[in-house]
């Protein structure tokens, strides 16, 4: 019987609660921020930055929209309902801050998406509210990077999938849950580096995911070669496509994560190549199965 729920669920399709996808250049899904009787194209220009409260940076060139709530619309998976909870003034534009107010989703059908739900996401006592504001957030491709800290002989690596960089304008945003164990020492060092990592080496970034909160292993004891950047020396995989040095410049506490805010220094190329993984939200994974079968028909 089991087996038959999960057939009619998820077809042949095995679960896992976000799902990895690898491409070539940009994500092919569009992202609209809906302000007023105005529509603007932020694809390239909205991150993820918070998950308590879920709340969402978008970049916006000098000419904002004066509103206090916003909508973004992700396609035909999602629509979020925002509310401006801050602004970051730059000269090249502004970074808002945006916390989820409430979200519909167009995903699968609604029985679907509850039976979904009850069965795998609800053991954590996760809220259903709270359930389809992660699978809105990740309707759209959210690119996995590995950053990197370093104070003397301490030395941090670690994936990050909440963070981004402002198209043409040499700006990075970064938001790091305050459970990081280097998260102080960044901000009072002001010093970052993100690296654009290869797809095919996925599976070692995320192997770092723990070093988020706990002490990472040896130099000597990571199972790949590392390397300097020629700016700040801090240590990145020899095999990455190459690697931005950040200078912070602002934070902003959000709740369960702090926004870094910040410039690129120096910038080095690596290695070729421009394929990337991704997350995408297991809900959004099926969708996307479905309507490729749809196109295909």
């Amino acid at each position: 019987m089991k087996r038959l729920i999960r057939k009619i669920l998820m077809g042949d399709t095995m679960f896992s609660e976000y799902s990895r996808v690898r491409f070539t250049g940009e994500a092919e899904e569009l992202v609209w921020l809906e302000s007023g009787e105005k529509k603007i194209d932020v694809s390239l220009s909205h991150w993820l930055l918070c998950i308590k409260p879920l709340v969402f940076g978008v970049w916006l060139g000098p000419e904002v929209p004066g509103e206090a709530s916003y909508r973004l619309c992700f396609g035909d998976a999602a629509v979020i309902t925002l509310d401006l909870l801050h602004r970051v003034e730059d000269g090249g534009g502004v970074l808002l801050l945006l916390q989820v107010r409430r979200c519909r989703l167009m995903q699968l059908d609604p029985i679907r998406r509850w039976v979904l739900y009850r069965r795998y996401y609800s053991r954590d006592k996760m809220s259903y509210r709270r359930f389809k504001g992660f699978v809105a957030a990740y309707s759209y491709p959210r690119r996995v990077r590995l950053v990197s800290f370093r104070e003397g002989d301490e030395y941090n690596l670690f994936p990050m999938d909440l963070l981004g960089e402002v198209p043409l304008q040499r700006k990075y945003v970064f938001g790091l849950r305050h459970t990081n164990r280097t998260l102080e020492r960044i901000i009072a060092t002001g010093k970052i580096v993100v690296s654009e990592v290869p797809a095919a080496y996925e599976d070692a970034i995320y192997k770092l995911g723990k070093h988020h909160s706990s002490r990472p292993p040896e130099l000597h004891e990571l199972p790949f070669e590392v390397k300097c950047t020629k700016h700040f020396g801090f240590y990145y995989p020899a095999w990455v496509q190459g690697y931005k040095e950040v200078r912070i410049s602002g934070t902003f506490n959000m709740g369960s994560h702090m926004l870094l805010w910040g410039e690129i220094e120096k910038e080095e190329k690596i290695n070729e190549g421009d394929d990337h993984s991704y997350l995408i939200h297991f809900l959004q994974y099926l969708h996307r199965i479905k309507r490729c079968r749809y196109r295909q028909m």
